[in-house]
């Protein structure tokens, strides 16, 4: 037992020492290896018809070491619509294997920083890994010429840098940046769609973020499957009358008890500031009790929630955060989390749950 014991030792010191001894040739050929298969995998091309919701972000402006700011990702035969585009967000769609080359359109609920601030990376990663030859377009309520504008001439610079080193051929100068095209709902009306084209209808809807106007959710259609995101909002009938028995609504949520806590914390720690801000913003949110409530009344067949604030560093802080909803609500309840993939095959009732991260 002793000699079996010792054997089982050496043996693993020895395999210890030669992976010391060829680090640089072990290592040359895992890089290798994991480089062909981040270059060869293809998430899009492998999807089955139908909608596919994916998560590229389910933070928000507070530090949150697992999720990305706010940010979605649909993919629909082929093509990828991002619904907004915080910070974090566009790295998130590489690690996941959402090639931003492929980007039909980026649509934004709202001009808050925190679902702005990725826009110029996609519009750069859109450009360089997708051979372009139009800018993005990027649909949204009215003044998001400004924002568009902005970026461009931020990036003018860089664009010219790009062309010259790669060649006009690799990048063609008319694909770079984005291309505002905003919509103003008609008189009278709180929703209109933005987008129809091979089977694919994306409707806006009008939210309450109050004082930001104007602030929209988005509703898409393919195949008779139907996803619904609720923008930054408070609880609102809008967003349940959008669902009206859709499959999935990804809806935003604040835990305003724990908002409360971390008011508490910067009153002692006398940062007045802070302790502002953090009872001004659960006025213009919704909690997981309330966007449950709204799920029941829309008749959502799944509620995921996204938008998620405060931070959760643990997942042991996830049941108190949800706290309520299940009561409010008999259906699936996901708490979103960054990597996250629901499909929904086309003209089916059924929803399924991966992870791309």
């Amino acid at each position: 037992m002793k000699k079996l014991g010792l054997g089982l030792l050496l043996l693993i010191l020895f395999g210890i020492g030669a992976a010391l001894l060829f680090q640089e040739q072990i290592g040359e050929r895992l890089f290798a290896g994991a480089v062909e298969t981040a270059v060869t995998r293809d998430v899009i091309g492998d999807l089955p018809d139908g909608m596919h919701v994916a998560l590229c972000g389910s933070g928000s402006p507070l530090p949150d070491p697992t999720r990305a700011g706010p940010c979605s990702a649909v993919i629909i035969d082929g093509k990828l619509f991002i619904v907004d585009i915080g910070g974090g967000a566009v790295r998130n769609l590489g690690l996941m294997g959402l090639n931003p080359g492929a980007t039909e359109a980026l649509l934004l609920t709202h001009f808050h920083s925190d679902h702005i601030d990725g826009m110029g990376e996609l519009m750069l990663q859109r450009w360089a890994g997708g051979g372009r030859d139009a800018p993005l377009p990027v649909i949204a309520p009215e003044g998001v010429e400004v924002i568009v504008d902005g970026l461009n001439a931020a990036y003018a610079a860089d664009v010219q840098y790009r062309i010259a080193h790669h060649g006009e051929a690799t990048m063609p100068a008319s694909g770079a940046g984005g291309a505002a095209q905003p919509f103003t709902f008609p008189e009278g009306q709180d929703q209109m769609v933005v987008y129809e084209k091979d089977g694919i209808r994306i409707t806006a809807f009008s939210v309450a973020h109050k004082p930001i106007a104007p602030a929209v959710g988005y509703r898409f259609d393919y195949k008779g499957r139907s996803v619904v995101f609720s923008g930054d909002t408070v609880k609102l009938p809008a967003v349940a009358k959008a669902c009206s028995g859709c499959d999935l609504l990804v809806h935003e949520v604040l835990n305003a008890k724990m908002v409360g806590t971390l008011e508490t914390a910067f009153e002692k720690a006398g940062r007045k500031r802070l302790v502002k801000i953090m009872a001004d913003i659960p006025d213009y949110h919704t909690t997981p009790v309330e966007a449950a409530e709204t799920a029941k009344a829309g008749k959502a067949k799944m509620l995921v929630f996204s938008h998620i604030v405060p931070a959760l560093p643990l997942g042991y802080l996830d049941a108190y955060f949800m706290k309520g909803a299940d009561a409010a609500y008999d259906g699936p309840i996901v708490l979103g989390k960054d990597g996250m993939l629901f499909s929904l095959p086309a003209n089916k009732d059924s929803i399924e749950q991966g992870d791309l991260l």
